[in-house]
């Protein structure tokens, strides 16, 4: 299975962002999919999950500006009203589970989303 990224970029405060991320290499349903960030210095962190049954996840920090939704193997992550914090290299995560790191099997190579103030 491979994770192919696509939406990152520079916007401006209050701006949007449509993260894409599609799996290949396999024709089942993933269990789980979801977006981890990492910003400079910080440890990578869960900004949002879609399971199944259990439905969606979001961190605090985007609960109310960020949307995650999916079609099949495809995860969407749709940024609005981003901030200069939202500054991250984001991940595409996919696996049986996504809400721990270490449980993730398969992981996007990254894409730089780039806010300034």
């Amino acid at each position: 299975v491979q994770l192919v990224e696509s939406g990152g970029g520079l916007v401006q405060a209050g701006g949007s962002l449509r993260l894409s991320c599609t799996a290949t290499g396999t024709s089942d349903r993933i269990n789980a999919m979801g977006w981890y960030r990492q910003r400079p210095g910080w440890e990578r962190e869960l900004v949002a999950s879609v399971n199944s049954p259990t439905g969606t996840y979001y961190a605090d920090s985007v609960a109310g500006r960020f949307t995650i939704s999916r079609d099949k193997n495809t995860v969407y992550l749709q940024m609005n009203s981003l901030k200069p914090e939202d500054t991250a290299m984001y991940y595409c995560a996919a696996g049986g589970i996504v809400v721990v790191t270490t449980y993730v099997p398969y992981w996007g190579q990254g894409t730089q989303v780039t806010v300034s103030s």
